[in-house]
């Protein structure tokens, strides 16, 4: 079956839990005691509704303050698909958590108050979408039974919103627009009579019609290696095989490749899928590969077509998202992890801080506190195999870790 990874993120308050929640609940995707405890907090916090909030916000302080902290990964099946929803945190503070839960997300929704419209964190929201190449996005026009349904609020969010889509890098079949509320479950899973002037699908529907594909676009074939097997057993005792996950395109058995950093070059002899073994491996595919020559490829290294090499280079310049409350300032050092591939690099320029209303660069600043974005010029201590992020997200992200305290500090991407 197939899966599909969604993100959701909006302003405070928003309703990004309820709608989460109203989903598992009209999928029957919640189980008795669960459903039974969210109906005696409900009646415990004096609502005359079932709050739906409760399905998603797992830590204490987040039931208790009514908001979303902690990125909360919440799985559920209908009869077409299976999905994994990372409900993500409002508050300014937290946009490194948005960040982390739209990483590997097919698809987000971003939702908007009816009554409030397009706010500063819909901005944020949107651009970070923008930067990690998020392929749908669903803005789900929420709380709409508070504006009495009115088709004027909704073609009035509309608008605004179109202002950031003409900012964006993307195309209008990839934007959708969807009337809902998320408490009484208007135009969710099931088509809702409030709105006869919104002929479009439900959210469900559409998510049920997006294709699934893996969270890495269509390009050239990237084969970082995680291990090197060599069986303790007599009968492969000749057996040498490189595993890891393809990302960005296929190989098959015969493909001329060449081994990064190195530049040795071989053939693809077999590729095996634990014990079988096939012609072709897919974008996506965890596999094993063993070539035509003995030659000498450890962990960290990347196999790829000889014809489709990307950047080997010392140096490389990169959107950075900062993540820790220790300021990044130039000069400090820090570990670079690149798939499996972990290099010591040192931070030589930054260039400015990035506005997420899309209103350009300020070149004032050459330093970045918690959770800002900007341009980082980054000098490594051996040359790392790379393509921009625009080509290939897989081998053109990274995150960075701090070399003292071992936290993950930021996440960037390649130019």
């Amino acid at each position: 079956m197939e899966v599909l990874k969604i993100a959701t993120a909006g302003s405070v308050d928003d309703g990004k839990s309820t709608l989460i929640g109203r989903i598992l609940y009209d999928t029957k995707s919640l189980t008795t005691d669960k459903l039974e405890a969210i109906e005696t907090k409900s009646k415990a916090n004096g609502f005359d509704y079932l709050d739906f909030s409760l399905a998603t916000d797992g830590l204490v302080a987040e039931r208790e303050q009514g908001i979303t902290i902690d990125v909360a990964h919440i799985y559920f099946s209908t009869k077409k698909k299976s999905y994994i929803i990372a409900d993500t945190p409002g508050h300014i503070e937290y946009t490194r958590n948005m960040v982390t839960g739209a990483s590997t997300s097919q698809a987000s929704i971003i939702l908007v108050d009816a009554r409030k419209g397009v706010v500063e964190q819909t901005y944020r929201h949107f651009f970070i979408n923008n930067l990690l190449r998020v392929k749908d996005v669903i803005v789900a026009i929420n709380k709409m039974d508070l504006v009495d349904f009115s088709k004027e609020k909704y073609e009035e969010v509309k608008t605004d919103f179109q202002a950031l889509i003409d900012k964006s890098e993307y195309k209008e079949q990839n934007i959708t627009f969807i009337p809902v509320s998320a408490l009484q479950g208007d135009n969710v899973v099931d088509k809702s009579a409030n709105t006869p002037w919104y002929d479009g699908q439900t959210l469900l529907e559409h998510l049920e019609e997006l294709n699934a594909q893996d969270v890495y676009e269509k390009s050239q074939a990237r084969f970082p290696v995680q291990t090197v097997i060599r069986p303790k057993k007599d009968e492969f005792h000749d057996f040498r095989g490189y595993a890891g996950k393809l990302y960005g395109g296929d190989v098959s058995v015969g493909d001329e490749v060449t081994i990064l950093p190195s530049l040795t070059t071989s053939k693809i002899k077999e590729i095996y899928f634990f014990d079988q073994k096939f012609d072709t491996a897919g974008r996506g595919s965890s596999c094993t590969i063993t070539l035509e020559d003995d030659v000498n490829i450890s962990r960290g290294d990347m196999i790829v077509k000889s014809e489709e090499k990307p950047r080997v280079e010392k140096q490389l310049v990169a959107t950075v998202c900062w993540m820790d409350s220790k300021t990044l300032t130039p000069g400090t050092n820090y570990f670079i992890q690149s798939g499996s591939n972990r290099i010591l690099a040192k931070v030589k320029t930054i260039s400015g801080t990035i506005a997420t209303d899309f209103s350009g660069e300020d070149t004032s600043k050459n330093s970045l506190e918690l959770n800002e974005i900007g341009k980082v010029q980054i000098q490594l201590s051996k040359p790392l195999a790379f393509d921009s992020y625009s080509n290939n997200r897989a081998s053109g992200s990274f995150v960075l870790i701090d070399s003292q305290t071992n936290n993950t500090s930021g996440v960037g991407f390649i130019e």
